[in-house]
């Protein structure tokens, strides 16, 4: 059965207009970047380009709405950047985008092409469902400082994603946790597209079916199911 995501009415109410899409994928095979996945990211950064002009990535309005909604629930958005935004910023930069493995580079180009948050979990660690929440305070979010694992805990009123076990990703979708994160052995995954007005439903629809073909090129023979947006 396919992962059940959920999101909490205070999230609903706090930014109204989000919408999200889950692609899952099954027979996944992962490894380290290599020429395919780093063509994706170096199209994905030139249509970056054309789409800005030579404007900054924060001018962009989708980018722009979430900016908006990292100030809604008390984020600096100019310190703590949306994954898309973040992406972006590295792709203009003088280092490009990093290499980090096929499946994530995958993503990467998507959320850079579109400018659009994109995040990927490994399957076979999520814990029960998941679910984009506001935070206590009192969660576990486990992860890595100085190379040692420690745990924090995110700010009250945080928006969050978090499985059974712990939270899986803070302040929406700028720091996700070592736990459940794509490596270089997952085989099951699943992507979380997230968008907010102004961006429509068949542009979010769009940027998914075209991370499904990729992982379908990458992965001949996996198993890919693209979501409804909701």
């Amino acid at each position: 059965m396919p992962l059940t995501l959920t999101v909490s009415d205070e999230v609903r109410a706090l930014v109204p207009g989000f919408t999200h899409l889950a692609i899952e994928a099954h027979g996944l095979v992962n490894g380290p970047s290599d020429e395919a996945s780093s063509a994706l990211l170096d199209d994905a950064t030139r249509r970056l380009a054309e789409r800005l002009d030579g404007q900054a990535p924060d001018k962009d309005p989708h980018v722009a709405a979430w900016r908006a909604a990292y100030s809604a629930f008390g984020a600096k958005p100019s310190r703590t950047r949306n994954s898309a935004e973040a992406l972006a910023k590295r792709a203009l930069a003088d280092g490009g985008l990093p290499r980090i493995n096929r499946l994530v580079d995958a993503y990467n180009a998507i959320s850079v092409a579109h400018l659009i948050p994109v995040g990927g979990e490994d399957l076979d660690k999520i814990q029960g469902s998941m679910r984009l929440v506001r935070a206590t305070g009192e969660e576990s979010f486990v992860t890595m400082v100085g190379g040692e694992e420690t745990v924090e805990h995110p700010e009250p009123g945080e928006v969050i994603w978090c499985d059974e076990a712990g939270v899986t990703c803070r302040r929406w979708n700028w720091r996700q946790g070592p736990r459940t994160r794509i490596d270089d052995d997952t085989v099951n995954a699943i992507f979380l597209l997230e968008s907010l007005t102004p961006m429509t439903r068949e542009e979010l629809l769009a940027a998914g079916t075209e991370l499904a073909e990729s992982l379908e090129k990458l992965n001949p023979g996996a198993r890919v199911t693209v979501g409804t947006p909701e």
